[in-house]
């Protein structure tokens, strides 16, 4: 009789095993699902209806990453991801250290992401909500909201897996059919149409006062480059497939395909949407100096007038609702991965009992999110600052990891989702581009630079490279091993939590054959 081969249940397992883990999580996910989470946290709609004043005024190869990421997480399926990726790629002697940097920059683009999405939210119903009325939103209700929003997200991913599989369904839909059907309506409707010439070849500053912007300070190519930020914020988060791997089935294909699909449907609808609301701008002049202060708004209105607009905003503010809400999920899940290799305290590694749900590392990452809104009460740049960062910090994070596969070839041991001989070049392309959009979002995009307008993505994102590099000399070299593989060392009897345990148990030659698997 021959032996029952094990079923994808048992092989994910096994896998995960290997990797030196235990099934915390409740892997019930299928591929559709994983692929939902990274399309609905992408959010077309999100980041072009939240950003596209921006992107107006300031009038990318995010594929080559995603590939990058797909070729890895195909490898090493776990909900650590990056940094995880980064542990395992790199020689020993720089192992922990390319862990612990690459976990802290991921945190950072976690929680700024889940900032710019749920505080976007919140800059949007302010808005709506003075349309037809005399309503005048403040810093302080907007933050206020904010607040109010977080809090719904954190109730709801206390709940587990299994209520946010059934909003994810939701999410796909609301995304695919219900922006689609937001798309034809404009452009059905709209009275006028601009013409071709204008939506392809129109070039406008609106980056400085009275004609004294930086396309005349310095360049239009500055210019443009800038407003690259609102289609390079809007593809992030899509290694939400790879936080997400420890709970989907059959991960070493599932995640991957759920990276490339979420960036190619995403980009796709995208273009759609950009292109139906640039045809369909009645007045441009109107549209980018509305008292309202959000074009998308203004365009709706002029449109369908104000019940319609509101009507049209309500089944946006209900995607980046869900976008917000699988943000939170995302980040909670790679928190939850770093917490337990060390990253962050040993409290926050714990998964509920009851919700198998990762309750504290969800709040910790609502309580974040809102600090780094904060500043809002002083600043007019604070959004894109927010969205800066986000990209920023996600997408170092998604090229340290390509970095290291592409430095050391040798230690990458491919998954079946493999690149061949396009590899390497792919990972190069990807490392320059992320290169790229670290430099030109670290610059001021508003001119005269003042307090007010002073762009704190260099402050953020250089505090967390400090702390990272800096709290790795002073103390976290010390005890940080990186990944853990708790599986092998829990049976040993060793108490991996304890600072210095596992150093000692490799000293004292009981995990001589428990480490991570390298060639050097």
């Amino acid at each position: 009789m021959e032996p029952q081969k094990p079923g994808v249940q048992e092989q994910d397992e096994y896998k995960l095993a290997q990797l030196g883990y235990k099934q915390d999580l409740n892997r019930d996910w299928s591929m559709l699902h994983n692929f939902g989470v990274s399309f609905s946290i992408i959010s077309v709609i999100t980041g072009l209806t939240t950003l596209f004043g921006y992107g107006l005024n300031t009038g990318g190869p995010a594929m080559f990453v995603g590939l990058g990421m797909a070729e890895i997480v195909s490898a090493i399926p776990t909900s650590g991801g990056p940094y995880f990726w980064a542990a395992i790629l790199a020689p020993k002697h720089v192992s922990a250290f390319a862990s612990w940097v690459t976990g802290w920059f991921n945190l950072l683009g976690q929680v700024a992401v889940t900032t710019g999405i749920t505080f976007g939210l919140a800059n949007l119903i302010s808005t709506t909500a003075t349309v037809g009325t005399g309503y005048k939103p403040t810093a302080g209700a907007t933050l206020g909201i904010y607040a109010a929003l977080l809090v719904s997200h954190g109730i709801i991913n206390s709940f587990g897996v299994r209520i946010l599989r059934y909003l994810n369904n939701t999410s796909i839909i609301l995304h695919s059919v219900g922006i689609s059907c937001f798309c034809i309506a404009v452009l059905a409707k709209a009275p006028t149409h601009q013409s071709a010439k204008f939506v392809f070849s129109t070039f406008y500053d609106g980056t400085g006062e009275e004609g004294m912007g930086w396309s005349v300070r310095a360049s239009p190519a500055y210019v443009a480059a800038c407003g690259v930020l609102m289609s390079q914020y809007t593809i992030t988060g899509f290694d939400a497939s790879a936080h997400l791997s420890e709970e989907t089935r059959n991960a070493e294909w599932s995640a991957p395909l759920g990276v490339l699909m979420s960036i190619g449907v995403s980009a796709v609808f995208g273009f759609f949407v950009i292109l139906s609301l640039l045809f369909s701008i009645q007045d441009f002049d109107r549209t980018i100096s509305s008292d309202i202060e959000q074009p998308v708004v203004q365009i709706l209105i002029d449109i369908f007038g104000n019940a319609g607009a509101i009507v049209l905003m309500t089944l946006v503010m209900v995607c980046v609702y869900h976008c917000g809400l699988f943000s939170m999920t995302s980040n909670s899940r790679m928190m939850f991965g770093f917490a337990r290799d060390g990253g962050l305290p040993h409290f926050f590694n714990n998964v509920d009992a009851r919700f198998r749900s990762p309750i504290r590392t969800v709040w910790l990452g609502a309580f974040l999110s809102f600090l780094l809104a904060v500043p809002s009460l002083g600043s007019t740049v604070a959004f894109s600052a927010a969205t800066s960062i986000a990209t920023i910090g996600l997408y170092i994070s998604y090229g340290l990891p390509i970095l290291v596969g592409l430095i050391w070839p040798e230690n990458f041991e491919k998954g079946p989702f493999n690149l061949r001989f396009a590899s390497r070049i792919i990972a190069l392309v990807a490392v320059l581009w992320i290169i790229f959009i670290t430099i030109i979002f670290c610059l001021p995009t508003a001119n005269p630079v003042d307090s007010q307008t002073l762009n704190y993505t260099a402050v953020a994102v250089g505090i967390v490279a400090l702390w990272a590099v800096g709290s790795w000399f002073l103390w976290a070299r010390k005890w940080f091993t990186g990944p853990v593989r708790q599986i092998q060392a829990e049976r040993l009897g060793i108490d991996i939590q304890e600072p210095g345990a596992l150093e000692q148990a490799e000293e004292d030659g009981k995990l001589a054959n428990v480490e991570i698997s390298k060639t050097k």
